[in-house]
């Protein structure tokens, strides 16, 4: 199905179709809210398909200590890690839309309900607290507060335009699939023999 508007047609997906090119693609991006469970999707594809797991979280945005890398740090550490021929990269990133899309042979879009975002923040801060993710960066032990709750909360209405937009100008030639469920996400790991 195609959708869009103004200038930028972007090519959706259904599943079936999309683990077709999963299975043929050597770059795929990830991207979605925090708790949407991005990076435990591109682990699984990772592992599948023998991909490099590249995490902006971990590899770009923080320093230890909870410390933003600088920005201009930030967008050369992305052109780097995008230039690379085979890898799956989680993180949505608006700001670099433009370096990563284009390159990446599909997109998936988890765009999970926020209540389940939530619940997806709340069981991994349960299960890491005190602790360093895999996905994040070292010294950057998980954590909670409120105002992350309510970024999460607002993160549809707030980013989920600035996406669409992203993707309407820079995915003309990059297929997305949107993952809106957690059912809709195994049945792409099923697909895929992840």
């Amino acid at each position: 199905m195609n959708t869009g508007s103004g200038d930028g047609q972007v090519n959706y997906m259904r599943v079936e179709e999309a683990a077709d090119k999963v299975r043929q693609a050597d770059r795929i991006l990830v991207i979605g809210c925090s708790g949407g469970g991005k990076s435990t999707l591109s682990r699984r594809i990772a592992s599948r398909f023998g991909l490099d797991h590249i995490s902006l979280d971990r590899d770009v945005i923080w320093l230890p200590g909870w410390v933003l890398r600088p920005k201009a740090e930030q967008l050369e550490l992305t052109r780097i890690l995008t230039a690379g021929e085979r890898w799956i990269m989680d993180g949505t990133n608006t700001s670099t839309f433009d370096i990563r899309v284009p390159r990446s042979d599909i997109v998936l879009w988890v765009r999970m309900p926020r209540w389940l975002c939530i619940w997806g923040v709340v069981g991994r801060w349960l299960k890491h607290r005190g602790d360093t993710r895999p996905e994040m960066a070292p010294g950057c032990p998980e954590k909670i507060d409120l105002d992350f709750l309510r970024f999460v909360w607002t993160w549809e209405k707030v980013y989920g335009p600035r996406v669409v937009s992203g993707l309407e100008i820079h995915a003309r030639h990059t297929p997305v699939l949107v993952i809106k469920s957690r059912g809709e996400m195994r049945h792409l790991l099923t697909l895929l023999g992840a």
